[in-house]
């Protein structure tokens, strides 16, 4: 029978069949997935088979696993040369950010949006905590926003504290399968509680010593939306490393630079310091965002550092 994977806890997974039905499993042998060296064989969304075990109505072997339409991947903690499955078949992925207590970086927000790209998952940035924003926040956000959706990104503000902007929040998890990340203390664990309010998921307040949050999830684990569609909540992510991005290809993963990448002068531009480039050339007229192209240059410097 067919199910999909709701939570990973080690060596077994909570699944739930097409027909509605919680069961515990396990892996039957060696999974290898063609082409993926991943650190766990199987990810909270994949859709497996599994065969009920002999004498239990709640216990089930996973014989396979169906093929994925995407998934997002992040280094391993344990060895950088392989990845750890984030979570899988999703439709999209969503950020939550705060640009107070704490700050979400912009650097944070570009590497989430390159890794989005780059497993081809649409992304949304969603800044919570808006009643804490002065004036100063909010012309941040104002400039955020108008910066992110020119390059075709989706933006919210909302407050989870006041309840606003959670309307328009529904209506872009409504029958969807969707991610949700961002570093602990911006939100993630209280939009569940607020959503599925006898789970209770621990919140933790922001670190006061470094202004971050703690981390609170130890597993990924997908929920389904009381007006449907499911959400995959993930450990808190300090920082997203970028997962199998050669130097050459990045610039492709920057929406506003892979459309003009065609027209500079040398087919493998980096667009650093090479003559006829259109990108530097867009930043020079305001058609690229200065701040994104530091971005850019940053995220180099550190592929650079890896891979040489």
């Amino acid at each position: 029978m067919k199910a999909f994977v709701y939570k990973s806890t080690g060596s077994w997974y909570t699944v739930k069949t097409t027909a509605g039905k919680v069961v515990n499993a396990r892996i039957r042998g060696a999974f290898k997935i063609e082409g993926l060296s991943s650190t766990n064989p199987i990810a909270v969304g994949d859709e497996v088979m599994l065969e009920m075990e002999e004498g239990s109505e709640n216990t089930a072997t996973i014989v396979e696993i169906c093929d994925r339409r995407n998934y997002i991947a992040r280094s391993s903690p344990h060895n950088r040369h392989q990845h750890h499955i984030v979570a899988s078949n999703l439709d999209q992925s969503l950020l939550f950010a705060t640009l107070r207590e704490p700050k979400t970086s912009q650097g944070f927000l570009d590497r989430f949006l390159v890794q989005a790209e780059a497993f081809h998952v649409p992304a949304i940035l969603v800044f919570n905590k808006a009643d804490l924003y002065r004036k100063k926040e909010q012309e941040q956000f104002e400039a955020l926003n108008a910066m992110y959706q020119a390059i075709g990104y989706e933006v919210l503000q909302i407050s989870l504290e006041k309840g606003t902007g959670l309307d328009k929040l529904e209506d872009v998890l409504k029958n969807k399968t969707t991610l949700l990340s961002g570093h602990s203390g911006v939100g993630k664990s209280t939009f569940i509680n607020a959503v599925f309010p006898d789970m209770q998921l621990k919140t933790q307040e922001v670190s006061g010593w470094s202004g971050k949050g703690m981390h609170t999830t130890t597993f990924a684990e997908m929920f389904d939306l009381p007006y449907g569609g499911r959400v995959i909540d993930t450990p808190g992510i300090r920082e997203f490393g970028l997962v199998d991005i050669e130097r050459q290809e990045l610039s492709h993963y920057f929406p506003e630079m892979r459309s003009r990448i065609q027209e500079c002068q040398f087919n493998n531009c980096l667009h650093v310091n090479e003559p006829g480039c259109a990108v530097k050339d867009a930043i020079e007229t305001e058609e690229i965002a200065v701040d994104r192209y530091v971005s850019y240059l940053n995220m180099l410097d550190t592929i650079s550092d890896k891979n040489y």
